[in-house]
């Protein structure tokens, strides 16, 4: 008897610049005429894009089964999770010559551009993003959060793409700047309606001047009925500063959109870094948003651990605080550690708690999780992906006007916000007096 089956669609949900979620499409195809079948879901690690692969019990030969791009695209994952990643660039590269659909084409490029980062390919790596980003609808989100683009992400062909992705525009799509102006409306609810005044303010200054005119040209010929020199040159100086100082409000507003577009995609990075634990649990900085105040210190090997000793004499007080020390020292990002099989999953990644790549709403609000971090959270953590916290390091030394490499500190606000830095060795003692306890009223509404 001949069996015949038919494979039922599927959902990709598509990520966020704050939400890590799936992509989807609706394939159904018949599976060979075979006795049974099982449907997989192949899967590299947490964050890679992927679609479900039927698997029959027969004794059919390879060679009678048809090449898709989807089969390419579930192949290349099964090859790459077991360490083989050119046979999986490969496969991936087939399913780009197959003629995919945007999803299987969109899943293509991206772990492509996975494959191109684990080799060090950063050039290629970017340009499959490109492609995926502008043709292909990926979310910028995806790229900030996928633990195995870590290494792509300390070199400066993702800063040159994040920049792109920022600004907006052909070559990687608009999609990541509409989601950080919306963010930017959030925090700035006025500005438009600012904008549009001095819009309407400058048209009406320049209408003005326009009826102005005739009467400039009046007073210049001169004769019987001429308008008065004085007030005519009053009323247009009026209108022409009228104009100037409004296009130079209106610039100005811009300005500040960019500098805070670029603050809020320096902090969703932020919040994307992972730490190790005392307890060896790796997390992203955002899981940590509500539990404690982390102080990176970073600078020299002899600096931080100058920093550290001195933190020990006043740990009760700190501890108290919310402290959560995290050292950075400047140089080890470079010895990148590359492992020979694969993309193995973080260390001791427990079950039931939110971790890197699940849903950000879900990683963020679960206080069932919230509660089993705070008892494993102690007074310092360990950078994991060192190279891509010295780049946001860098970056935030650059934009308060701090010269790159020297020794500074980072205090973070409970809700992950910049509260304030300084350079060279923090004043303990000082950052104990200005930091409310954990219980106190203030610390509830810096949440």
């Amino acid at each position: 008897m001949v069996a015949m089956a038919m494979l039922a669609a599927q959902q990709f949900l598509f990520f966020s610049s704050q939400s890590n979620s799936r992509i989807s499409t609706t394939t159904t195809r018949p599976c060979l005429p075979l006795p049974q079948f099982t449907s997989i879901l192949l899967r590299s690690r947490n964050s890679k894009i992927q679609f479900p692969l039927i698997s029959c019990s027969s004794s059919q030969t390879p060679e009678t089964q048809t090449q898709t791009a989807e089969s390419c695209v579930n192949l290349g994952l099964q090859l790459f999770s077991k360490g083989k990643v050119k046979d999986a660039l490969t496969q991936f590269e087939t399913a780009i010559s197959l003629n995919p659909n945007p999803v299987e084409a969109q899943a293509a490029f991206y772990n492509k551009a996975c494959c191109h980062a684990y080799r060090g390919e950063g050039k290629k790596a970017a340009e499959c993003l490109r492609t995926a980003l502008r043709e292909y609808s990926l979310k910028f989100g995806t790229i900030l959060n996928d633990p195995d683009l870590a290494s792509f992400r300390a070199l400066p062909e993702f800063k040159e793409l994040q920049e792109e992705a920022r600004l907006g525009g052909e070559d990687v799509g608009s999609s990541f700047r509409r989601d950080l102006k919306l963010i930017s409306e959030v925090q700035a609810p006025f500005r438009g309606i600012r904008r549009f005044f001095y819009v309407a303010f400058t048209v009406s200054a320049g209408i003005s001047l326009l009826f102005n005119v005739p009467r400039i040209l009046r007073v210049i010929q001169g004769g019987d009925g001429a308008p008065d020199l004085l007030e005519t040159a009053g009323n247009a100086a009026v209108n022409i500063g009228g104009i100037v100082v409004f296009v130079a409000l209106f610039l100005w507003e811009n300005k500040k959109e960019e500098e805070q577009l670029a603050l809020i995609s320096r902090n969703e990075t932020l919040s994307r870094l992972p730490l190790r634990l005392s307890t060896n649990r790796v997390v992203e900085l955002v899981q940590l948003r509500d539990i404690v105040r982390p102080v990176i210190i970073a600078g020299k090997k002899e600096s931080v651990t100058s920093a550290l000793q001195r933190a020990d004499r006043f740990r009760t007080d700190l501890v108290r605080r919310g402290v959560l020390l995290v050292p950075v020292i400047w140089g080890e990002g470079t010895e990148t550690k590359v492992k020979k099989k694969g993309f193995s999953p973080r260390p001791k990644a427990a079950k039931g708690l939110p971790s890197i790549g699940e849903d950000f709403e879900k990683r963020t609000q679960s206080v069932t999780a919230q509660s089993k971090l705070k008892a494993e959270v102690r007074f310092k953590a360990e950078v994991v992906s060192p190279a891509e916290w010295e780049r946001w390091i860098r970056d935030q030394q650059k934009s308060e006007g701090v010269p790159v490499g020297e020794d500074v500190y980072i205090i973070l606000r409970l809700d992950g916000r910049v509260r304030r830095s300084g350079k060279g060795i923090p004043d303990w003692e000082k950052i104990a007096l200005e930091l409310p306890p954990m219980d106190a009223i203030l610390s509830k509404l810096e949440r």
